[in-house]
């Protein structure tokens, strides 16, 4: 028999379980937590804050076309289709955080209403 033979039932060393857990891996009933911890991020001061720019940015848009000389349906109408990209470029931060506090206040609600009905006994609603 060689010196270097495998036995056939060795494990390779880097092998991974079949039921292990990845290290980042988040439980399901997991709560995001906000930068302190406890709570899930608060929603309205991201929602005010995305309106916000979103009508700024359509404002700023609309006055520079009139002042390019458009109309004024003219200028509200490419101003409205020009807000929209960009928009959406200028103002992913806010709209990622408005998403995310979202998703935790979401799975909060769903996590409390969980424990309501274990509390209360009720068969678990699929």
């Amino acid at each position: 028999m060689a010196e270097n033979a495998v036995p056939e039932n060795a494990v390779p060393e880097n092998a991974v379980p079949e039921n292990a857990v990845p290290e980042n891996a988040v439980p399901e009933n997991a709560v995001p937590a906000g930068p302190a911890g406890g709570r899930p991020p608060k929603v309205l001061p991201w929602l005010v804050m995305y309106t916000v720019g979103r009508i700024g940015i359509l404002a700023a848009l609309v006055l520079v076309l009139w002042i390019a000389g458009l109309d004024f349906y003219g200028g509200m109408l490419f101003g409205l289709l020009l807000s929209v990209p960009v928009s959406y470029l200028l103002l992913r931060p806010s709209r990622e955080r408005l998403t995310e506090a979202l998703a935790a206040r979401s799975v909060a609600r769903r996590a409390a209403k969980e424990d309501l009905r274990a509390r209360l006994g009720g068969p678990k609603a699929e």
